[in-house]
């Protein structure tokens, strides 16, 4: 029996790159998911490419807004008829700057992409999951979570914030069956890092691209970028009965680069 099958599970910002990873596993493993982005035209180009019929169903979701991942969470329920796994995926350090440069919108940006939004969709997740005690969160942090880059102070201090908050509501929810854990990955070469702007790499005071990937080979025991179905394959086991007494937890999948 596919290791979900029948589960239903919403992952945000899952129309490209570790998302959309981690969608392709869940599908194969016979659950129902829904995927979400701010493009409806991506999120339909999706559902085409993964080809998953009645399987697969989009919801269209800006992760900086409060009531867009809201909306996501119950439309999720209202189609599928539940909630099993939420995947609070979306994040990144788009705008960006020094501390001492960084604006008070620049940051409230960073906080309320990478911080804010697991907190609303971790909090509508456990809403429904309580009467059912039964669920599965799993918040995406990053190896810069427990480590720190300069350049990226908005991005470092929320994925550091997102561990805090997995240790904390894990500890409220565990004896009600429901685990919370966070994945911690190391660099990925997806689009989204591709995306990644020229005044995010001026900021990190790098020439380019190829010299922050270098920093992060250096830190890694396996001296390779990871792969994102090396994430997709962290985030179906910690979905699984297989990791049902694994919560509160930061599973890196980082190469071995963060020191705990």
């Amino acid at each position: 029996m596919p290791t979900l099958d029948g589960k239903v599970a919403v992952i945000t910002a899952s129309t490209r790159s570790l998302g959309r990873a981690i969608a392709e596993a869940y599908l194969a493993e016979g659950a129902y998911v829904v995927i979400s982005s701010r493009s409806a035209e991506k999120g339909e180009q999706a559902l085409r490419e993964l080809d998953a019929g009645t399987q697969a169903h989009f919801v269209p979701c800006d992760a900086t807004r409060r009531e867009d991942v809201e909306h996501l969470i119950a439309a999720a329920i209202d189609h599928f008829g539940g909630l099993d796994i939420a995947v609070l995926n979306a994040g990144g350090c788009d705008k960006t700057a020094p501390v001492a440069e960084m604006s008070d919108e620049e940051w409230q940006f960073e906080l309320d992409w990478n911080l804010n939004h697991v907190f609303w969709g971790m909090r509508a997740s456990i809403q429904h999951m309580l009467p059912r005690k039964s669920g599965r969160i799993i918040a995406m942090s990053s190896m810069e979570g427990k480590l720190g880059k300069p350049g990226i102070p908005g991005y470092v201090a929320n994925k550091h914030a997102i561990l805090g908050l997995v240790k904390s509501a894990a500890r409220e929810v565990g004896t009600e069956g429901i685990t919370i854990n966070a994945l911690c990955p190391g660099i990925v070469l997806t689009d989204a890092f591709y995306d990644v702007g020229p005044a995010t790499i001026q900021a990190m005071n790098l020439p380019d691209l190829d010299a922050l990937a270098a920093i992060y080979y250096k830190e890694s025991a396996l001296q390779r970028p990871i792969e994102a179905a090396e994430v997709a394959a962290a985030a179906l086991f910690l979905a699984s009965d297989a990791a049902s007494g694994i919560t509160g937890t930061a599973l890196n999948v980082d190469g071995g680069a963060s020191p705990y």
